[in-house]
């Protein structure tokens, strides 16, 4: 698993040992998610006012329930501060993804969003499954193909064709929708990989069970002997060292996102990764289960 080709939080190339599994063929649908509510009157966190007492300095007035949306600019503007183009907005959860005016009846079969690490965690545990360690995502995600850059070979577009949902042109203005989507896309609307898996890149980022853990190869953390550590033992060394203040564990994401592109976080590989604070549910995020055997 890894990649030594890309971003560096990916190397190195290493053997990973995963046991046999069985994985969701597709990620959980706005469908299933809506039974799982159903059957259990869960709440979100997205559905939930934050307490400001887990925030130190939080404006009383954003202690209302939401949660972050991607908005698209209307001109170059570069990709350097995301803070200009995602937005909280309150009222958006998984029933509303871009906020209390939007909703998901005509989104049944697209892949559940705005869901925290905790909702994907109850609802696995709902349906009597587990969430993915990276190691095993990454496995399924490769499709049999070792070592390929992609889950479909070495080739970005073959035939300059899109494979998986992703943002076609320069992010985060323009987008020619050469996939046919803006946002997300119905679960299978793209060919399988080899496993037979639909969407394990692009659409929407999969939330892991592995905490994320900075290593040698980012220029910041790890071992002095043997492969550096790319999964954090505990919560505490998942921590973003950016937010000293913060004691909010990071989980590691897969897959990429319908928000991907080549002029700006090219993750749609099953060897990239991204660190994600288990508070945080996004309008890109979902994720899917497995059974170990």
């Amino acid at each position: 698993m890894g990649s030594d080709r890309h971003y560096p939080e990916e190397a190195p190339v290493r053997r990973a040992v995963v046991g046999d599994f069985w994985i969701d063929e597709r990620p959980v649908t706005n469908r299933d998610f809506a039974r799982f509510v159903e059957a259990t009157g869960y709440r979100t966190l997205a559905e939930t006012a934050p307490d400001p007492a887990d925030y130190p300095g939080m404006a009383p007035e954003m202690a209302r329930a939401g949660s972050a949306v991607f908005m698209k600019a209307d001109r170059p503007i570069g990709v350097s501060d995301p803070s200009r183009w995602w937005a909280f907005v309150f009222g958006a959860d998984w029933r509303h993804p871009l906020g209390p005016e939007s909703s998901i009846a005509d989104l049944l079969d697209h892949p559940v969003v705005q869901v925290a690490y905790a909702d994907a965690l109850a609802y696995a545990e709902w349906a009597g499954k587990s969430l993915p360690t990276e190691a095993e995502w990454e496995y399924a995600a490769r499709g049999g193909l070792e070592g390929a850059a992609y889950a479909w070979g070495e080739d970005f577009e073959p035939e300059g064709r899109p494979l998986a949902n992703y943002w076609q042109g320069q992010f985060p203005w323009e987008n020619t929708l050469a996939d046919g989507w803006e946002r997300t896309s119905p679960v299978g609307a793209f060919p399988p990989n080899g496993f037979g898996l639909h969407d394990m890149i692009g659409n929407v980022w999969e939330w892991t069970c592995d905490w994320y853990g900075r290593t040698n190869a980012d220029g910041k953390k790890g071992a002095c002997c043997g492969p550096p550590r790319a999964r954090a033992a505990v919560e505490a060394e998942s921590y973003d060292p950016a937010e000293a203040g913060l004691r909010i564990g990071r989980k590691v994401l897969k897959g990429g996102s319908h928000l991907c592109a080549e002029n700006y976080c090219r993750r749609y590989r099953p060897a990239a990764r991204h660190p994600q604070a288990v508070d945080s549910p996004t309008s890109h995020i979902g994720f899917r289960c497995i059974v170990r055997l």
